[in-house]
């Protein structure tokens, strides 16, 4: 306000100088949102009336912040109006959704249209009714510019019609780098890499801007050394560059790439924004890095970014993700503007740690405050009755979601109602309500079930999913080591030979199970049976103290999850060298008393597993965190989070 004041007290002429520098940074504070001030309540009159610069700015400013009405006051105040004026309240119409109507009347108005005038109202059939009108318009215009070729291309490229794209393209008098980048992005986003690669190198001057669309497309398709070797190549390199680059390997399964060039992207002296942020700290939840999503969070407090809610949201999801759902919960009071996004990654976090009454509190708490849920909302809210074996509630919102909110089910939601009714073992509604789906099933649907299935040992029906899998998907490796292990919990080893025999002629590779745990910033990685790490020695010596005395406590290890026809001391000895047992006793040797120690892993925990890392935590009187591919488990005092229902 203290801008505001100074206009005031100082009474000042508005064609001065100092005016409008004073109004200037006013306007630029209300562009960045950081207050909004009604401009029109002062002075609005004398201003609109003697400077038509200032007006223009003004009205532009009341565009961009859709404050359509006093943008509307100030233009028809004003004595004297330019043609900017004409399209300055035209963009503001034109931007807001249901005013087409309003912004043709006004073109129409305009005495002197110019090609930005145009432009604006092709945008706005572009907004409002898509390519055909747009084109229709497009057609009719008596004044185009490049702009104007590049906003049509644009819109059929958006929309994947590549083949009208191609031929407007073919005629355009003159092309820039945005028109061979928007046909570059648009081979990219309907998958053609090799029409986007030809368009890329027949480009005369290769923009930063083409090229960052080339770099996203080959991460899209995986072609990562491709991308690369563009990146290397790049000698300017935008801050849009590096995101395409970071997201890139993180959507790859690199997220320790991402992240060492997001260091490299800082000593360059580019500034991250909310983007950037949101793929590096997706990167540390990939990786379960906490320590250095811990310093992306200090970096983010030291920024511009530290109130932005898609930055907080990112931080949110990376804490929950990493196993502390506390600091999650605090940065989630504390985000002043909460969407529908940070609602659902707080909801997630809970239905993930299994604090299911949590989670559906906070969907009450969500839908109180008028948030509108979305479908993600509700993969959460079944995640979380799942996770707490809330059967019959998760029904009553499967139901909810459709019938009071009219959101249509998707195959994550089905996967999610599989699961709940499988874990619970009611397997014969799990399988109707897959035969009711009103699309074809996902592979993950019928993995699901084959999940539930060796829970509760049903051959007939893991036979019947895993039948199904396969053909939906004959590479999986889900469908065959799961059905061998439940082969294998029967003794039945002839099919585990057969399957295992069947695996490698269809050249099946099983991605091996492995744990890992952060120390120091440093991400230890174990494999069962692991013969690499340099410390080997003193981590079998402290899993074999630890199983004395867990025997002594009442232990028993489960030899059905010891998945091997070999002798039941070496299967104990083999359960005992679990990549989760071996990656938490590095923990208990290396993470100071007092704090946590928390565990990743690729598969879901075994349950020989489970019960030996409740021992363990009553034993050593830790707290051990261990996220699975399902949910977090919190040990504590030979208790799990989980009730023993996962």
């Amino acid at each position: 306000m203290y801008f505001l004041r100074l206009l005031r007290t100082n009474n000042q002429n508005p064609l001065s100088t100092s005016y409008f520098l004073t109004l200037t940074k006013l306007q630029t504070l209300t562009q960045n949102h950081q207050i909004y001030v009604p401009l029109h309540s002062y002075h609005h009159e004398t201003l609109t009336q003697n400077n038509v610069v200032a007006s223009n700015k003004l009205i532009a400013s009341y565009a961009r912040s859709g404050d359509t009405d006093s943008a509307v006051r100030v233009f028809e105040s004003m004595k004297v109006k330019s043609t900017v004026t004409w399209n300055s309240i035209l963009s503001a119409f034109a931007k807001k959704h249901g005013n087409f109507e309003q912004a043709r009347q006004l073109f129409e108005k305009i005495p002197e249209p110019n090609t930005v005038s145009y432009n604006i109202m092709l945008a706005c059939h572009l907004h409002h009714f898509g390519v055909g009108s747009a084109r229709a318009f497009f057609d009719r215009m008596e004044v185009k510019d490049t702009a104007s070729w590049n906003t049509m291309i644009s819109g059929y490229a958006q929309v994947g019609l590549m083949g009208e794209a191609s031929m407007l393209f073919a005629v355009m008098p003159e092309k820039n780098c945005v028109s061979w980048s928007a046909m570059v992005s648009g081979y990219v986003a309907c998958g053609d890499l090799d029409a986007a690669v030809e368009c890329f190198y027949a480009a005369p001057v290769r923009s930063v801007i083409t090229w960052t669309a080339m770099i996203t497309g080959y991460m899209k398709f995986g072609r990562v050394e491709s991308a690369e070797r563009l990146f290397r190549e790049m000698s300017l390199k935008t801050l849009v560059t590096w995101n395409a680059m970071i997201a890139g390997y993180v959507e790859n399964g690199r997220a320790e790439d991402g992240l060492k060039l997001f260091k490299s992207m800082l000593e360059s002296g580019a500034k991250p924004n909310a983007l950037s942020l949101t793929s590096v700290l997706l990167g540390c939840s990939n990786l379960s890095a906490l320590q250095l999503g811990k310093q992306v969070h200090q970096l983010v407090c030291k920024s511009p970014l530290s109130s932005d809610t898609t930055a907080g949201t990112s931080l949110i999801s990376m804490y929950a993700k990493c196993g502390d759902l506390k600091e999650a919960w605090e940065l989630f009071v504390q985000i002043p503007r909460k969407d529908i996004v940070s609602w659902n990654a707080m909801i997630s976090g809970y239905a993930q740690h299994g604090a299911g009454e949590k989670a559906l509190h906070l969907f009450d708490e969500m839908r109180h405050d008028g948030m509108k849920p979305d479908w993600i909302t509700f993969v959460a809210v079944l995640l979380a009755c799942n996770h707490a074996g809330l059967v019959d509630l998760g029904v009553q919102y499967f139901n909810m979601m459709v019938r009071d909110f009219g959101i249509k089910t998707k195959p994550e939601h089905y996967a999610c109602m599989v699961d709940l009714l499988g874990r619970a073992g009611r397997l014969p509604e799990a399988v109707d309500l897959i035969k009711s789906m009103p699309f074809k099933p996902h592979p993950a649907i019928f993995g699901t079930l084959l999940g539930a299935c060796r829970i509760h040992k049903n051959l007939d029906l893991a036979e019947f999913a895993a039948k199904n899998l396969l053909e939906l998907d004959p590479s999986s490796a889900t469908g065959y080591v799961q059905l061998a292990n439940v082969y294998a919990a029967q003794n039945r080893w002839e099919h585990v030979a057969r399957i295992r025999r069947s695996m490698k002629e269809n050249k099946v590779v099983k991605a091996p199970g492995y744990s890992w745990i952060e120390i120091s910033s440093e991400v230890h990685e174990f494999r069962s049976s692991d013969r690499l790490h340099p410390e080997l020695a003193s981590i079998h010596e402290k899993l074999n103290e630890l199983e004395k005395k867990m025997k002594l406590a009442g232990y028993v290890p489960d030899l059905e999850f010891a998945l091997h026809d070999v002798g039941e001391e070496l299967k104990e000895q083999l359960l005992l060298w679990h990549s989760e047992k071996l990656a938490i006793a590095y923990g208990l040797l290396k993470v100071p008393l007092g704090l946590p120690i928390r565990v990743f892993k690729n598969l879901r925990v075994c349950g020989d597993c489970h019960t030996a890392i409740k021992y363990i935590s009553a034993i050593e009187g830790r707290e051990i965190i261990v996220r699975d591919t399902t949910r977090f488990h919190h040990f504590k005092d030979g208790f799990c989070s989980c009730s023993d229902y996962w």
